[in-house]
């Protein structure tokens, strides 16, 4: 119940923060968005993967916040290049990678990361065999199906850290 509470009022907080200057319209709305966001997402934390149990999650989840935008940064300027070469190189594959992450917090936080990260798409995620298919913008010569990718690896290791 306690994990609700926290989460409600994290949630409302940000409503707060992206819906600035605060009204009476936009709390109301808050609080509303609030409990539905806290009502849909709340079983993601009570699996045993709770970040809230251990302070020390909070910090690599910080540490993941930056290596996350710095990954955004290096993809977004790596796929700015790929459409202004006037030889667009492209060569798009898809990519089948094994991840350790157990937890469907940690799945999906990894599955978004890489979606979220310009030239990358989460395609599939299979929990059982612990698998992830990416498609990617570009596929390096001699890359295997099942190569790991420099950017899942650093997400991976983090993301282990704060949620498993």
């Amino acid at each position: 119940m306690i994990l609700k509470i926290i989460l409600s009022l994290l949630w409302f907080a940000i409503w707060m923060l992206l819906s600035w200057p605060p009204t009476i319209t936009n709390a109301l709305a808050g609080i509303a968005v609030a409990a539905f966001v806290t009502f849909m997402t709340s079983d993601m934390f009570d699996s045993g993967a709770n970040p809230l149990r251990k302070p020390s999650r909070y910090l690599w989840f910080v540490w993941y916040a930056a290596v996350f935008l710095w990954e955004c940064v290096k993809a977004n300027l790596d796929v700015a290049y790929r459409v202004i070469h006037p030889d667009l190189p492209i060569r798009p594959g898809t990519v089948k990678i094994k991840t350790a992450l157990k937890s469907d917090i940690g799945l999906t936080f990894l599955a978004n990361s890489i979606t979220l990260t310009p030239g990358t798409t989460t395609v599939d995620i299979d929990k059982e065999r612990g698998l992830i298919y990416v498609h990617r913008m570009y596929i390096k010569d001699g890359l295997a199906i099942s190569d790991r990718l420099p950017v899942v690896d650093r997400f991976e290791k983090i993301l282990r850290k704060v949620f498993e």
